[in-house]
């Protein structure tokens, strides 16, 4: 993976980017471009499961930067505001891209 932004300390005091280990979040590692809801051993909202969404550019876009109204009920929504900058968001975007 490359260098994670700043916006990502964020994003880390809930998730890991190791395969596997899961945090008060799922792990991060992967997760670009699958399904919602498929890290392995975590266990989803009920809201994450039923959006049937995929974590790509679209999703992560409106995602980061409010969770809370992008998938109703879930619980990282519950927890965190979102990124108000668009260029947190972006950048953090990218870095997931590289985090396999």
């Amino acid at each position: 993976a490359d260098a994670p932004p700043p916006a990502f300390n964020q994003c880390k005091a809930c998730h890991s980017i190791d395969a596997g280990k899961n945090g008060v979040g799922p792990s991060l590692s992967g997760a670009y471009g699958r399904k919602v809801g498929l890290a392995p051993n975590y266990k989803y909202s009920p809201a994450h499961l039923a959006s049937g969404m995929t974590i790509d550019d679209a999703m992560l876009t409106k995602y980061l930067a409010n969770p809370k109204e992008t998938i109703p009920g879930n619980k990282m929504g519950a927890a965190f505001g979102g990124l108000k900058n668009p260029a947190d968001v972006a950048a953090v975007i990218a870095y997931l891209k590289t985090v396999k």
